[in-house]
């Protein structure tokens, strides 16, 4: 049986991809630009510590050093970025990359690349209201869980796990999906759920108000996920190349950073992102994301990745059919600026 959510979200793509040319013509916009800079807009899916690398290469210089002038805009959610990216109103995407699966099984002949991918871990953690020191996933059985949006991947890959330990999600435990994405913390202080799935700064800040407790990293235990992408409509991939390249040569640097500096120094680097954020909750947040190896030493999309992302949204029902590897991945871009 199909999935009405999935077919819901295709159906939007697609109109989507008709009002702005279904046949594959781009139309240009008209963008003001200094001599020595090309204006990019990246849409990013949330603003989190998660994307550390991310904020380095802005607040480091790296994209202006590659003649880049970028405008970051936050989406709020993979529909709302992927819109933004078949629209023209982004360049590039940044977002879980199930969502250029679903943009090409919806029939989009100018879908979505991914052409560098950032994190290779889930980046939320499960949240309990006590301390416990020798967690199991089955403690999750018959409690209530806040989680995510059906067909995302913080649940999918809560899911995938759960099933990895002999759960099934749909029965031996209740799974609130009815919360925004954001507001689970919220919630969860306010007296609802068991558990809560949380990114961060939220699993730290209720840690710190004492309203909750870290009991398992979800990253850790779904083990190597593509989890985050950045994505270009394939036309712009084919016109832009160049820009393209920049755009990952200042990337990589900031993937280079990460691997090449302390907690601390990261967090005083990216701190500016997150101003309404102490030094010390940041320097943690990089501390807990580093311990579990979330950033890749490059940004090259491996097949092996991309099979295991269908595996996890065929296991969620999620999946209509498989999709090549070789028309979603672009791996030119990410292989240069890393030097192979």
């Amino acid at each position: 049986m199909k999935k009405k959510r999935l077919s819901l979200f295709l159906a939007m793509l697609c109109i989507l991809s008709l009002l702005t040319g279904c046949g594959g013509k781009t139309q240009e916009k008209e963008k003001a630009s200094t001599k020595d800079t090309t204006p990019v807009v990246l849409n990013e899916v949330a603003h989190s510590i998660f994307y550390a690398p991310m904020y380095v290469a802005i607040e480091e210089g790296y994209f202006a050093e590659e003649g880049i002038e970028l405008t970051l805009v936050t989406g709020f959610g993979a529909d709302k970025t992927m819109t933004a990216l078949l629209t023209d109103e982004a360049d590039i995407g940044f977002m879980g990359s199930e969502s250029t699966i679903y943009t090409y099984i919806g029939g989009s002949s100018d879908y979505a690349v991914n052409f560098a991918q950032l994190t290779q871990r889930a980046g939320n953690f499960l949240v309990a209201r006590e301390p416990i020191e020798n967690f199991d996933w089955s403690m999750l059985i018959g409690k209530e869980v806040l989680g995510g949006r059906s067909g995302g991947m913080p649940e999918m890959v809560f899911e995938y796990i759960l099933k990895k330990n002999g759960i099934d999600p749909a029965s031996d435990l209740s799974i609130d999906q009815s919360i925004d994405f954001g507001s689970t913390a919220a919630a969860f202080s306010g007296g609802q759920g068991d558990f809560t799935v949380e990114f961060e700064p939220h699993a730290t800040s209720l840690e710190e108000k004492g309203d909750g407790y870290v009991v398992a990293s979800l990253g850790e235990d779904s083990g190597y996920v593509p989890y985050t992408a950045f994505s270009a409509k394939k036309s712009y991939l084919e016109e832009h190349p160049e820009v393209i390249q920049s755009f990952t040569n200042a990337l990589q640097k900031g993937m280079n950073f990460v691997q090449t500096h302390s907690a601390e120094e990261i967090a005083k680097v990216i701190q500016p992102q997150f101003a309404e954020t102490d030094l010390n909750t940041i320097t943690t947040i990089v501390e807990r994301y580093a311990a579990q190896e979330t950033w890749k030493s490059d940004l090259i999309f491996e097949e092996d990745s991309f099979t295991l992302l269908q595996n996890i949204l065929d296991e969620a029902g999620e999946l209509e059919e498989r999709v090549p590897y070789e028309d979603l991945v672009n791996t030119d871009f990410a292989s240069k600026a890393a030097g192979k």
